[in-house]
């Protein structure tokens, strides 16, 4: 063989023997880290069959109460049909004694239904008689209780109302009962005033001059005297509204209505 041969077969059987010993190495490092993750895995494994075994032995438990709630349940089920049961039977007995009375001759029915058919119409007369009383002595009442005071309150209520009509109608039957009323002058104020607000203002007119002149001392008359220029200006009378705003003024300078008498005076031309 030559040198140069030789030489090279050295070199080659050095690097043979570099390369295998480095694949072992590697191949050892491998085995131990697989070693290494095996004995991770063992530990993870022991760990989730622990877990599990707990959990399962929740669920069992869990199961076993439930287990035992439905059994409870069934129970309770079983108890309720059979009390079920027991009701409908008492309850075709009843039926049963329903249909014995049902049998019976229709004459009694028919006689039965004659008797009571008498005594509603016995009752009925008695209710009658009863209410006709109840109504007479209930007017009677009403007439006793009526005072020219409440009279004449149910005026002013029925005028704050809005009935107009109603209103007058129960001033006019005030005055014809109690023409000496110390409240006789409020109530000719409260018809004119009636009929100033369905703007009839003639009679209205008229009205305030039952104050005006038959009762001239009494508080109602300034205010009687200012609508009854009201009206005059209403229907276009300026002579007259101002005539009665003037004397409005006069007779009576200190009352709110003189005061109002002085605005309206300007307003009129």
């Amino acid at each position: 063989m030559k040198p140069i041969q030789f030489l090279m077969m050295v070199v080659m059987t050095g690097l043979t023997g570099c390369a295998s010993q480095g694949a072992l190495d590697s191949t050892r490092y491998d085995v131990d880290e697989v070693r290494t993750r095996v004995s991770t895995l063992e530990k993870n494994l022991g760990g989730i069959r622990n877990e599990s075994r707990e959990e399962i032995d929740s669920i069992a438990k869990n199961l076993r109460s439930d287990v035992a709630d439905v059994r409870k349940l069934s129970a309770d089920i079983q108890a309720t049909i059979d009390s079920t049961k027991s009701e409908m039977q008492a309850m075709n007995g009843k039926l049963d004694d329903m249909s014995i009375s049902l049998k019976k001759p229709t004459e009694d029915l028919a006689r039965y239904r004659e008797d009571a058919d008498k005594r509603i119409i016995a009752l009925e007369d008695r209710i009658i008689k009863f209410q006709s009383t109840l109504d007479e002595l209930t007017k009677k009442a009403g007439e006793v209780a009526q005072t020219p005071d409440s009279v004449y309150m149910k005026g002013l209520d029925t005028f704050k109302a809005g009935d107009m009509p109603a209103a007058r109608g129960i001033f006019t039957k005030f005055l014809e009962q109690y023409p000496q009323h110390e409240l006789a002058a409020n109530a000719h104020y409260w018809i004119g005033e009636t009929h100033y607000s369905e703007k009839s203002y003639e009679p209205a007119i008229l009205a305030f001059q039952d104050v005006i002149k038959n009762y001239p001392t009494k508080d109602k008359v300034p205010a009687a005297m200012l609508k009854q220029a009201m009206a005059f200006n209403a229907i276009n009378d300026t002579k007259n509204a101002k005539y009665v705003l003037k004397k409005l003024g006069e007779a009576f300078p200190r009352s709110d209505e003189a005061i109002k008498a002085k605005e309206l005076l300007k307003e009129i031309r």
